[in-house]
């Protein structure tokens, strides 16, 4: 394998370079205080580079993600008109399945009705992200709150795209010009707000392999490994025989 930046690819995508074979890009979304503790020292130590997708509306909080919430306030209790009862995974599958204004009416209601609240969950802050920059991890846009952009009205696209380039350009000093659609969820509307940004790649969450010269600079495929993956499933994951074979099953 050989691992190269969001830059590369970048430049593949627009015909400036070629990648070489087995060219493999490290992401990590949603800007968990993991990706310093833990991603950070390994991918500095390797010389590896990669990208971090960071939900701009909770950077420098103490806020959960609202999926994690969900599943918090499920366990204690939390019930929704008409999904319940469910698992809080299954709780979780559901809600991304509603328009978005009916996602957050639930979570209030299970805020309602949770014997307790969520609890508290430390975010990364906004010196963090120069640290990671600086171990050769870019920071990318992963929107403002982590909506099912498909499930959204305009003016929440508009929102979630903008109010979280901001956020970050203000971080970084400078734009971010990489996006990862929340749940892998892309939508024409996003694709229009990027391209207004500036964006120069966006990212899917399909579980497919992309060719080394991704045919659309905003649907660029990736394949899911988890923390807890053993090395040999991940070697048959990059490799591209998961992924087909999960596809030829008609998993996704």
């Amino acid at each position: 394998m050989h691992p190269v930046s969001v830059e590369e690819v970048c430049q593949a995508v627009e015909g400036r370079r070629g990648l070489p074979k087995r060219a493999v890009l490290v992401t990590f979304d949603d800007g968990d205080c993991s990706h310093v503790e833990f991603a950070l020292p390994m991918m500095r130590e390797y010389g590896i580079p990669g990208v971090v997708f960071v939900i701009a509306g909770l950077l420098n909080t103490n806020c959960p993600t609202w999926f994690d919430e969900v599943k918090a306030l499920a366990r204690n209790g939390g019930k929704v008109s008409g999904l319940s009862p469910l698992s809080p995974d299954n709780l979780v599958r559901a809600l991304k399945r509603l328009d978005d204004d009916e996602r957050i009416a639930a979570i209030k209601e299970l805020r309602s009705t949770a014997s307790i609240p969520s609890p508290k969950a430390p975010q990364l802050r906004s010196e963090d992200l120069s640290q990671l920059e600086s171990a050769g991890l870019t920071i990318g846009n992963h929107s403002l709150t982590h909506p099912c952009l498909n499930r959204c009205t305009d003016e929440r696209i508009q929102a979630e795209v903008c109010q979280s380039h901001a956020i970050l350009s203000k971080a970084l000093g400078r734009s971010p010009s990489s996006f990862a659609y929340p749940n892998g969820d892309v939508d024409e509307r996003v694709i229009r707000s990027l391209s207004k940004l500036d964006y120069k790649t966006a990212f899917l969450f399909d579980h497919r392999v992309s060719d080394l010269r991704p045919s659309h600079r905003f649907k660029i495929s990736r394949a899911r490994v988890n923390s807890d993956t053993s090395m040999s499933r991940f070697k048959t994951i990059v490799s591209g025989l998961h992924p087909a074979i999960h596809h030829f099953r008609g998993l996704t």
